[in-house]
């Protein structure tokens, strides 16, 4: 590594969890970094209500967290899920596992939890400094300026930088200057569908009210409500559901129009959130959406994370892809020896057709949670994929795991998991159970698809 190199200044805008992985990166490397954050410091302030949707940490975001030697401390904060634990209308359940080895369970956490830890390891190194209640106002791309607003005393201030990243989310502040500046193409689609988040409180002694270890899904064709478990004992609760129309956001204008949707609905849910209509009227209503930029760079300024590809929550990889940017973007810096010039074109190639799958495979998900789970046929072709998973370890992995328990490039499962889903649909077509399965046939479709290389397997 060039020392010369490091004497660069990096200025990140955004202190989220991207934002504060990547400076310990960088802080490791021995970098000088500045991060500057427009919300207060969640250590030591609490911020209203926004985007606390529980997040689902899984391989590709574990892998990050080992990179930095954090994953000791991370694992305190995780709770296993091991699968979908399925609510019907009448409050049966059904449990459907996400894998089928002991290690494939995805862990929910809590994001103030793990993003206060990242800042505490990020100022260890010594290397890096938050600015908290700052916010970008303008950037000078040609000049390597950055001017913030210190809320606390409404003064604005220039800031010199020698490489800036953005890592400031979904909204990113950065992105839209790029854009305002003539220096991107980027798009961003709103879902029609929001949010509302609400509690299934804690029991006895912090007891779980429900199934600890499994996501939980109430799936209800257009709309859904699902549960994550926290670590208190209460599950985070979250509505997802149309904006307008017959069953929508906008038919919810009262409490008792909330009551007697939940109870008709979600009767089980219903019955464990005492103060649900309360709830429902104090929480805010989220927006969801995705974002795609076909430029991530230019001159000495990179936008990643959600700052250039959000995607909807569906497929719980929000996280876990922007931590995989820290992770590629560490090791191109190490391939070029922290030449930035040659880092960033490299970093986008690397990472833009992944970004592009993984968002659509995100929103493809969001159809089979709230729709398609219901369907016996699914659950048929589910058990097929696992069998075929046991038979050709190498050559068929369901595609739901190799994007939450590989590191398969999300470009790779997407293409991969379309030629599998018509090889499910030959197999599962006119039977009804594993047993009529015709195996042979089966045996001829796999074997032509090319082994998994090994680099990619856990």
């Amino acid at each position: 590594m060039n020392n010369a190199k490091l004497n660069k200044d990096i200025t990140i805008v955004g202190a989220g969890l991207v934002g504060s992985l990547m400076s310990i990166y960088l802080g490791q490397r021995g970098y000088k970094v500045t991060v500057f954050e427009k919300l207060p410091d969640i250590r030591k302030e609490k911020i209203p209500a926004g985007r606390s949707i529980n997040l689902a940490l899984a391989n590709r975001g574990i892998r990050p967290l080992q990179q930095v030697g954090m994953m000791d401390k991370v694992e305190k904060l995780l709770i296993p899920m091991k699968g979908r634990m399925l609510h019907d209308i009448e409050g049966n359940l059904q449990f459907q596992s996400y894998g089928q080895k002991p290690e494939e369970v995805i862990y929910s956490v809590s994001r103030a939890g793990l993003v206060s830890l990242l800042r505490d390891e990020a100022e260890t190194t010594g290397n890096v400094t938050f600015h908290f209640k700052h916010k970008v106002e303008d950037i000078n791309f040609n000049h390597n300026q950055i001017v913030v607003n210190a809320w606390e005393t409404d003064q604005n201030k220039t800031h010199e930088f020698d490489i800036l990243l953005g890592t400031d989310g979904a909204g990113s502040k950065v992105r839209r200057l790029m854009e305002t500046s003539g220096f991107g193409d980027f798009s961003s689609e709103l879902l029609e569908h929001n949010y509302k988040e609400l509690t299934i409180p804690a029991g006895r002694n912090n007891a779980h009210l429900i199934e600890k270890e499994a996501l939980h899904i109430w799936p209800r064709g257009g709309y859904m409500l699902i549960a994550l478990p926290n670590l208190e004992g209460d599950f985070t609760v979250t509505l997802f559901m149309p904006k307008t129309g017959e069953v929508s956001f906008e038919q919810l204008q009262d409490k008792a129009s909330v009551a007697t949707f939940f109870k008709t609905q979600f009767k089980d849910a219903y019955d464990l959130i005492p103060n649900l209509t309360d709830l429902y009227f104090e929480n805010p209503t989220g927006i969801l959406g995705t974002v795609r930029s076909k430029n991530w760079y230019h001159e000495n300024a990179l936008i990643f994370g959600d700052a250039a590809h959000a995607v909807v929550p569906f497929h719980g990889q929000g996280m876990n892809c922007g931590f995989e940017d820290c992770a590629e973007l560490n090791s191109i810096l190490n391939r070029y020896q922290d030449d930035w010039q040659q880092v960033m074109p490299v970093f986008e190639k690397a990472r833009i057709d992944n970004a592009n799958a993984i968002a659509d495979m995100a929103l493809e998900n969001y159809v089979e949670m709230r729709d398609v789970v219901r369907d016996s046929k699914f659950h048929l072709k589910k058990a097929i994929a696992f069998e075929l998973e046991k038979q050709f370890p190498k050559q068929f992995i369901p595609r739901y795991s190799m994007v939450m328990f590989h590191h398969i490039p999300y470009a790779m499962a997407q293409s991969r998991g379309e030629v599998q889903a018509n090889i499910l649909q030959q197999l599962s077509a006119d039977i009804e159970s594993l047993d009529q399965v015709n195996w042979p046939l089966a045996q001829q479709l796999v074997t032509k698809l090319e082994p998994i290389s090994a680099e990619y397997l856990p």
